[in-house]
């Protein structure tokens, strides 16, 4: 169809871009030629999208005074696509279209490897398309390669409102026909029922022909509603998998949020047991700080003094029997903060210093 009216839009005018009939011949020559092509695979194992032209350069290469090399070498052309779409309008300008497809289809192992099975230059149909399109040659086509057809971002989109046609059968319209006559018996009976004509005799053709046509009517409406019945079950069958899939995301979700609920209550109460441990870690640190700067701040003289005091305490407790005050007095001495009361003692009266004799037995310090 898009020949056919190629070449009758061609005896009234020259056949450019700006032509519908052309722009619908190149998008449907593409959507052929691109009909279950392969993808290219990459070095990771992935299949990258390809263009026809990819075919086309490596299967018509074989064509006397191709313009494969010419295309390849356009600077305003870059995508792979867009290339193909320029050949296709030098190839249609050069005359050898159907050249370079009867060409590219003869290499058959070619065209293995860069289509799948059941792609339309693998069957049949492809034996034809060269021939459909050697009547192409006798049209003289103008093509400008810089325009907004070679852009290989837009995909060819086919109209097929051209090729619509409606064809009434003879049987359609003599069932018109009796619908008429019927409606306007009818209309006719409701206006004037007293004006009633003879009745409406049809032959025993007419009636089998009719009787045919409510069989289809039934037998389409029988298979339309087993159709319907059997995607009814299908969606069914879907909506209660996909209410069970449901509830195991539910009850996924819940189970997720219960163990996260566990596992933030245990992250809590093992940072308060951290929390605690560094505070006794600080206080320990402060009392051993607060120790060492005490034995520091302690001269040599003053520790001498007070182990000499210690002496005489200690003598005078091997004379005397031990009292509860003179225990308590020891006690006091062997401590850190006796040192320190050491220097307040040394002016005491009371507290015998060691170069004092002791000769009552009597004395005892208080």
């Amino acid at each position: 169809f898009s020949v056919k009216t190629l070449i009758d839009r061609s005896c009234f005018e020259t056949i450019d871009d700006s032509s519908p009939e052309f722009n619908n011949f190149a998008a449907i020559l593409e959507q052929i030629l691109s009909h279950r092509l392969k993808g290219q695979v990459t070095w990771f194992g992935y299949e990258s999208p390809r263009s026809f032209w990819d075919y086309i350069r490596v299967a018509c290469r074989k064509v006397s005074q191709n313009c494969i090399c010419s295309i390849e070498n356009m600077e305003n052309v870059s995508s792979s696509r867009a290339k193909g779409r320029a050949w296709i309008r030098v190839a249609l300008m050069e005359k050898h279209l159907s050249e370079y497809i009867s060409t590219a289809l003869r290499d058959f192992k070619t065209t293995r490897r860069f289509y799948d099975d059941g792609a339309i230059v693998l069957g049949e149909e492809a034996n034809m398309l060269a021939g459909m399109l050697l009547g192409l040659n006798a049209i003289d086509f103008s093509f400008c390669l810089k325009g907004e057809g070679l852009d290989g971002s837009f995909p060819a989109v086919i109209d097929y409102t051209p090729y619509l046609k409606f064809t009434q059968s003879s049987d359609s319209i003599s069932s018109d026909e009796e619908e008429l006559r019927t409606l306007g018996s009818s209309g006719s009976e409701s206006s004037t029922p007293e004006n009633v004509g003879p009745p409406f005799i049809m032959d025993d053709n007419s009636w089998f022909n009719k009787c045919k046509r409510v069989r289809q009517k039934y037998q389409l409406t029988l298979e339309q509603k087993g159709y319907l019945e059997e995607l009814l079950r299908l969606r069914e069958n879907q909506l209660s998998e996909s209410v069970s899939q449901n509830k195991i995301l539910l009850q996924r979700i819940e189970d997720s949020d219960l163990a996260h609920k566990l596992e933030k209550e245990q992250l809590e109460y093992i940072i308060v047991e951290l929390q605690d441990q560094l505070k006794s870690y600080q206080s320990l640190d402060q009392l051993s700080a607060e120790v060492s700067l005490s034995q520091t701040s302690l001269d040599p003289g003053q520790s001498q003094e007070g182990d000499g005091k210690q002496d005489t305490l200690n003598s005078i407790s091997e004379g005397k029997e031990d009292t509860p005050s003179l225990l308590g007095l020891c006690g006091s001495l062997t401590s850190v903060a006796s040192y320190k009361s050491l220097t307040s003692l040394k002016s005491n009266d009371c507290l015998p210093s060691p170069t004092t004799e002791i000769t009552s037995p009597g004395l005892t310090p208080s």
